[in-house]
């Protein structure tokens, strides 16, 4: 029995472009559906976006953790069946591995004649938003028996963001997640290693749902659809590429102009969530000190009681390559902790 994407006992999470209900693009990692049903097996169909990287769907199927192989050769529909479960109910959820490296397309799914979906217990309450790089999409977490190295050489099979820090947090939080999240993005278009040498920054990306132009039209996100009582804001770690003006010369003009784009993204953020509680940080992943100093100096000039700045006990200096998750685990839970005991009303 074919089930079409929009049914209403679907769950899904994440910035979805639902202009075709038929068809909703996932964009970004962490984008999710999920729903109960009966019967012995399961599909799903879709479409595949490819621009760089091999690209994965992640599945949990009964708590089981499935990875799919998506052939970037095929333009059409690819099928990927779960295995054969016993009879009786089971649980979902499919999502998305990876950044805007590529773009799902989601045609539907399909359960056995005679099966059903199931209604599921309300959602969380709790909701967080991340604005991040490739450490909050969870890039090359699975390459564990690197912890604390450099990456190896991977085609895009080790990144999960079900292991990043940033979906790992909202679960240790019961709380909905929105990842905003692309690898070698900085906050300015111009820097960074994402769509280099026309880099596309945070500041262009941040109020999108599609902002890869690789894949068409860009498209803006409706704010209305998401209210987040926690975002963090974990960008200044690609900002020094291609040169470490930071580090170099603190007061320097480029340093300044850092500062100030930095302190009208936050006021970006303030206006669409004027109540929210933002936390910026960075990451374990190695940087120089003085990125911190800025995202310290612009928290404190703005004065906004809920605008705060975390700072790990490993940040800037656990690893020189991505985080893995036993690094993925103590961020999440150093970050959990700290979004705990800022003490938000909606959450008490």
């Amino acid at each position: 029995m074919r089930i079409n994407p929009d049914n209403k006992k679907i769950r899904y999470s994440g910035r979805i472009d639902w202009r075709n209900p038929k068809e909703p693009i996932w964009v970004y990692p962490c984008t999710s559906a999920e729903f109960k049903f009966t019967g012995k097996y399961l599909k799903i169909f879709l479409k595949n976006k490819n621009e760089y990287w091999q690209n994965y769907l992640g599945c949990i199927l009964d708590g089981v953790q499935l990875c799919y192989y998506l052939d970037n050769k095929k333009e059409n529909e690819i099928e990927i069946r779960v295995p054969e479960n016993e009879n009786g109910e089971h649980h979902v959820l499919f999502f998305k591995r990876q950044d805007s490296c590529h773009e799902m397309h989601i045609l539907g799914f399909e359960i056995e004649d005679g099966a059903k979906l199931l209604e599921l217990p309300d959602a969380q309450t709790r909701k967080i938003e991340v604005y991040g790089d490739s450490v909050s999409a969870g890039e090359v977490t699975e390459a564990v028996d690197y912890t604390g190295k450099t990456d190896p050489e991977h085609q895009g099979g080790y990144s999960n963001s079900w292991y990043s820090y940033a979906w790992m947090t909202a679960r240790m939080l019961n709380a909905q997640i929105h990842d905003i999240a692309q690898g070698g993005i900085a906050l300015m278009d111009g820097q960074g290693w994402f769509h280099e040498p026309d880099q596309i920054g945070m500041e262009s990306a941040w109020n999108k749902i599609r902002f890869n132009k690789t894949f068409g039209e860009l498209t803006e996100w409706d704010f209305n659809q998401y209210t987040p009582q926690v975002v963090v804001v974990a960008i200044g770690q690609n900002d020094n590429h291609p040169f470490d003006y930071m580090s170099e010369d603190y007061m320097c003009e480029k340093a300044i102009l850092w500062r100030e784009h930095y302190t009208e993204f936050l006021k970006k953020l303030r206006q669409v969530y004027p109540k929210a509680s933002v936390v910026c940080c960075t990451t374990l992943l190695e940087h120089d000190s003085s990125w911190d100093k800025a995202i310290d100096d612009v928290v404190v000039s703005m004065g906004d009681s809920k605008i705060s700045h975390c700072i790990f006990k490993r940040n800037g200096a656990a690893t020189p390559g991505h985080l893995r998750i036993p690094e993925t685990y103590e961020m999440a839970r150093e970050l959990a902790d700290y979004i705990e005991n800022l003490g938000i009303e909606e959450w008490k």
